[in-house]
């Protein structure tokens, strides 16, 4: 995995979700201060969902939130109000409650399918450039994002069009990883008991999904005790 990784052991998945929250916080004031806006890629799950109540609840005027921008790792090819849809999950504990523009919200038209939903996403991808940060959180399997093992996609692509997910739904659209990787801070949030195998086999140097996303700055971590226990003083 990347040699310049950080990792942070937390005990608890609400620790590494303030943890987060907190460098997010702070990644968005550097930046609106040295570029005018501040462009976020979220992720879907639950310990991102902490997050994204954690944001929302501090809710400080200093958060400059009319200079942020959102953007979605991946997304379901479900209807737009389905309530499996990370969309919706975030607009319903984070967006809908501070006052970022809706038009500086970039959401995934994933109900019209994976291959136009890509093709009409990459566009928003491309007009970002280098994000500012990126959210990722990561499967029992070693996927994140949609992106999961023996799926091949091309690499060039900023957007894929995912057919054939291991997890229902089977159709679903995402960010590649070289999309991903073009960004100055990136976070992974890994919790429980679940995600201890696929964590060994990361940082043993096992080719998952999550070892493909190769930023140029440093990975943070955040990784709670359940998903993995430090040995021998790490």
């Amino acid at each position: 995995m990347q040699k310049n990784s950080r990792w942070h052991y937390l005990e608890t998945a609400e620790q590494v979700a303030d943890a987060a929250c907190q460098q997010i916080l702070n990644a968005a004031t550097s930046a609106i201060s040295e570029r005018g806006k501040f462009k976020l890629v979220l992720a879907g799950g639950s310990t991102p969902e902490k997050v994204y109540r954690l944001l929302a609840e501090s809710n400080a005027n200093w958060a400059n939130w009319a200079n942020w921008f959102i953007y979605y790792g991946d997304e379901r090819c479900l209807p737009a109000d389905h309530q499996d849809r990370n969309s919706l999950m975030a607009s319903r504990v984070f967006l809908d409650k501070v006052a970022i523009p809706a038009q500086q919200i970039y959401t995934m038209p994933a109900e019209l399918g994976p291959e136009v939903a890509a093709d009409r996403y990459k566009l928003a991808v491309t007009k970002a450039g280098m994000f500012d940060m990126v959210l990722l959180g990561m499967g029992e399997d070693g996927h994140t994002a949609s992106l999961f093992p023996g799926h091949q996609h091309q690499q060039d692509e900023l957007v894929h069009a995912v057919y054939n997910s291991p997890k229902p739904p089977p159709e679903r659209v995402s960010i590649s990883a070289k999309a991903l990787s073009n960004t100055r801070e990136l976070i992974f949030l890994i919790t429980g008991t679940n995600k201890q195998e696929a964590v060994n086999l990361w940082r043993s140097g096992e080719d998952l999904p999550v070892a493909m996303i190769k930023p140029e700055n440093p990975i943070d971590i955040y990784i709670d005790s359940d998903a993995f226990k430090p040995e021998n003083g790490e």
